[in-house]
């Protein structure tokens, strides 16, 4: 796979894949700019390199064709501000004005072309449609690593029509970081999962059984594994098929020397609320009609105390439902530690998602070593799948 230093590209049409599926807000505004930022040097390598810039990528899930809502020209300003330069925008991605647009581009300038996922042809991976994008360019960049697990048609079909090709800035260090909590692990290493469901995590839990030294794990998920060692979780989130699959992994983590690290307590509410009532419970007693929302205290210090003295750190999903000011404390306190083990010489990859999210949200985002931007694609590739993005560019 090439990078985009080995590609011919002076005088050319540069077609990039990015990945600008950014969170909008009711006013259309940007409210986290990550992957805008993240694809920057990307662009602006091509545009020192004497070529011209045209973008592709898509925005949320538009059911029904084109929507305001769903528009990438929200993203023509900030992105702007973030090139200082002008970026050029046509309001369909194939098409006469992005034809008549894309021929007119000049070395150095920039143009963004509509939602791909306009049209279902994208998602659906077509090969017409993908071939209509082609047209547009000489050279073809995937940087979109957030859905390089996805065989659509601007990921992975479209690079067949290209023979130059390659990955830009963002694609490389997301494998190359990838690659270092898989395969260059300094000890002792820590893996931290969080989220909702084991059932969306099991097969990376099961990969890094093999790898890491201590597995802990947080959030909705945990109750699973307390209501399978017969404990009372009250109302807290249990996949009911998943209790002999978390008694399992208890037992490998057992046979493997691993230490997999529950929380002992939570911060437990009668409601899914931020104004509920609220109460710190042993996991293993939560009272009826209450549920847990955070980790406890005696399980934050058991798990900051393990991360910081950690030499490599993976981290995906959040401790609590953190979007919650009340329920924010435990995913907070791991991230300080995580702060905290990188500024010792530690290594961290934030890994996607909410985790990134947090990270970000609470200004730690330069304090680790990489933050991941795309949360189901990491998580694929380091359960060993092939990513149709990437094999597109071998």
């Amino acid at each position: 796979m090439k990078s985009i230093e080995q590609l011919q590209l002076k005088g050319k049409k540069v077609l990039v894949r990015v990945d600008f599926n950014v969170p909008l807000n009711a006013a259309f505004e940007v409210t986290d700019d990550t992957r805008l930022r993240a694809a920057v040097p990307t662009i602006q390598y091509i545009l020192k390199a004497g070529a011209s810039v045209i973008l592709m990528s898509h925005l949320g899930r538009p059911k029904d064709g084109p929507t305001d809502k769903y528009s990438l020209r929200h993203i023509v300003l900030p992105l702007e501000k973030l090139l200082s330069t002008k970026v050029d925008f046509a309001n369909d991605c194939i098409g006469e004005e992005a034809v008549t647009k894309s021929k007119a581009l000049e070395s150095g300038q920039v143009l963004l072309l509509e939602n791909l996922r306009f049209y279902k042809q994208e998602e659906k991976g077509d090969t017409d449609f993908a071939q209509k994008l082609a047209n547009l360019g000489d050279v073809y960049v995937n940087d979109a690593f957030g859905t390089a697990h996805r065989a659509h048609a601007s990921t992975a079909i479209m690079a067949q029509f290209f023979t130059e090709k390659g990955a830009g800035y963002v694609m490389k260090a997301e494998l190359e970081n990838a690659d270092k909590v898989l395969e260059k692990a300094e000890k002792p290493y820590v893996a931290i999962m969080g989220g909702a469901k084991i059932s969306d995590k099991i097969l990376i839990i099961e990969k890094l059984l093999d790898k890491v030294d201590t597995l802990i794990i947080g959030g909705g998920m945990a109750y699973t594994f307390f209501k399978a060692q017969g404990g009372n979780i009250g109302n807290s989130l249990l996949e009911a098929d998943k209790t002999e699959l978390a008694l399992s992994l208890i037992e490998k983590a057992k046979k493997m020397g691993v230490k997999l690290l529950l929380p002992p307590d939570s911060v437990v509410a009668d409601a899914f609320s931020n104004d509920a009532n609220r109460l710190v419970a042993n996991n293993m007693e939560i009272p009826d009609g209450y549920m847990g929302l955070d980790i406890g205290p005696k399980a934050i210090a058991l798990f900051t105390e393990t991360v910081r003295q950690a030499k490599t750190i993976l981290w995906n999903g959040p401790m609590g439902v953190f979007e919650m000011s009340n329920f924010a404390a435990g995913t907070e306190a791991v991230a300080h530690a995580v702060v905290s083990a990188t500024q010792s010489g530690g290594y961290s990859l934030i890994g996607g998602g909410d985790s990134a999210a947090a990270v970000n949200n609470l200004g730690f985002g330069n304090d680790v070593s990489y933050v991941s931007t795309g949360g189901g694609a990491l998580l694929e590739y380091m359960e060993g799948k092939t990513l149709p993005g990437v094999a597109a560019l071998g």
